[in-house]
């Protein structure tokens, strides 16, 4: 018993020490965004948030911001109007190959994001589809569909069917049932599965990488950025990413909770 007392300590020892390792990082970069200096290094300088404004008044990483927002927003939007819409219809209906196509749907999500980029980059060379922000918001919608389907389906999977005959006995037209019954039982799902949508492809790279033109998105002008070395704008811009992830994360993870 003794023994066993110590294992579990040390394994909760180990854990901290992982989780540590691996958010200490997130920790410096916040820090060194308010240190007084250009040098990213120890000791502090002091505090400011004069790297805050810097990146404010940058035009060229306001412009990227932009991009990101407005990749990730039409990404999103894509992605749950097909999204639900093709889990209804496979919770609906049953057909030839129904499961192979729920796992086509999740594949991007298994794949390496380099091998999605370079495949739909060779796809849309092939359908005239040029490199540009629209090619990205298609690329991002198509690798984060099984998202909003898995989310979807999941909430799906546990609504009661007697609530659907219920309403249909009662006379209510299956459009009726949907905005009434259906819908209000999956919103936190659609909700949760939006922000996950979003957070993941604001901070997309790889598909970013190969289909965007000339404009570029925050993390890619983030990337070519950092070949100069890193900048106290840079760990202001990722503190702001970082914090505004977190809550989208959170309420993603809030959202998609079951509940009772």
């Amino acid at each position: 018993m003794h023994a066993l007392r110590w294992w579990q300590k040390g394994m909760v020892g180990v854990s901290v020490a992982v989780l540590a390792f691996l958010y200490l990082p997130i920790v410096i970069l916040v820090v060194f965004s308010f240190n007084d200096s250009s040098v990213t290094s120890f000791p502090l300088a002091g505090f400011t948030l004069r790297w805050y404004q810097a990146f404010l008044s940058n035009a060229a990483m306001l412009k990227a911001l932009a991009n990101s927002l407005t990749v990730a927003l039409f990404a999103t939007a894509v992605s749950v109007i097909v999204g639900v819409t093709a889990a209804l219809a496979l919770d609906h209906f049953d057909f030839p190959g129904k499961r192979l196509f729920q796992n086509v749907i999740l594949l991007p999500l298994s794949l390496p994001g380099i091998v999605t980029g370079i495949a739909m980059l060779n796809f849309y060379k092939q359908i005239g589809i040029p490199q540009s922000l629209g090619a990205v918001v298609i690329g991002h919608a198509t690798a984060l569909l099984g998202v909003v389907v898995s989310q979807v389906m999941a909430r799906l999977a546990k609504l009661d069917r007697r609530v659907l005959e219920a309403s249909a006995d009662l006379g209510a037209a299956p459009l009726e049932t949907f905005f009434k019954v259906v819908l209000p039982a999956i919103r936190t799902s659609i909700l949760g599965s939006a922000l996950l949508c979003f957070t993941l492809s604001f901070d997309e790279i790889p598909v970013t990488y190969f289909l965007t033109g000339r404009e570029v998105t925050l993390p890619i002008y983030i990337y070519s950025t950092l070949r100069r070395g890193i900048t106290p704008e840079i760990n202001a811009i990722g503190s702001v990413i970082v914090a505004v992830s977190f809550v989208l994360i959170v309420l993603s993870v809030t959202l998609l909770r079951d509940r009772k």
